[in-house]
């Protein structure tokens, strides 16, 4: 008696099955109209589409108020009333404060966010001791910069970040990553994301050793986050319209791939 092959199949195999939604409706469709189907693995019949563009904000936003808006309004509030070190212990506090909240509502803490908390620490108390804003805000800011220079140097080696990332949040089927339209996509968004980053630190290098510690914190800030946006609202159009594509390739090669009917 055969053994069932899908006994022996391998981990990520399993990892893919899991994969069920990664389109959005109006992705689908789009996919209805021009009569194709949603993309399959060609050792699975799991088809994946990415979630709607409002679940996407409605999941980001509360992040991005709690790691973006909120620690600039705190620290500036306090630097404002209190002076520098009023607005460094704010800082602090609000990091803390966020780590005790998750534990105290069971959402766990993890070794990355007590390291973030760490370096949030040593920012500030080099700072205070030095009395200059500027070594508080230099950190990131050259962090900034590695990780577009990280993005850049992933492209030519055809290891895109972008790629990446992507399948640390979600499993993408193999039989998709490793076709071409694919690949090239991940490739262009590794270094538009770089150009991203790299704009990014140049804006905020210039602004915080030229500009006054307000200006640099607000206009900086809404700066920053309109290119991110208009980055990430690329980087979904791309993924969607590089999606269609794939999926009308298979949707043409289906009815040649499959056997002619036997005669009477």
């Amino acid at each position: 008696m055969e053994s069932d092959p899908g006994r022996h199949r391998p981990a990520r195999y399993a990892a893919s099955r899991t994969v069920e939604r990664i389109v959005t409706a109006s992705a689908r469709a789009d996919l209805a109209a021009s009569g194709t189907q949603p993309f399959m693995d060609r050792t699975d019949h799991h088809a994946f589409e990415m979630p709607r563009l409002t679940a996407l904000i409605r999941h980001a936003l509360p992040r991005f108020v709690e790691g973006v808006i909120a620690p600039v309004a705190v620290f500036y509030a306090a630097f404002a009333l209190l002076g520098l070190n009023g607005g460094l212990a704010a800082a602090v506090l609000w990091v803390y404060g966020g780590i005790v909240w998750r534990w105290w509502r069971g959402h766990g803490v993890s070794a990355m966010l007590l390291l973030a908390a760490l370096g949030v620490t040593v920012r500030a108390a080099l700072a205070a001791a030095t009395h200059s804003p500027v070594l508080y805000f230099l950190q990131p800011t050259l962090g900034t910069l590695a990780v577009s220079m990280a993005f850049l140097v992933s492209v030519p080696l055809r290891r895109p970040l972008a790629q990446k990332l992507a399948t640390d949040m979600v499993p993408l089927p193999e039989a998709f990553l490793e076709h071409d339209r694919v690949r090239r996509f991940f490739l262009r968004i590794s270094l538009l994301w770089s150009l991203v980053f790299f704009a990014n630190a140049l804006i905020s290098l210039w602004m915080l050793f030229n500009e006054s510690i307000g200006v640099y914190l607000w206009v900086r800030t809404s700066l920053v986050t309109a290119l991110g946006a208009a980055a990430a609202a690329v980087s979904v159009w791309g993924f969607r319209r590089c999606l269609r594509h794939v999926n009308g390739e298979r949707a043409v090669a289906a009815p040649a791939a499959r056997p002619a009917p036997s005669a009477a």
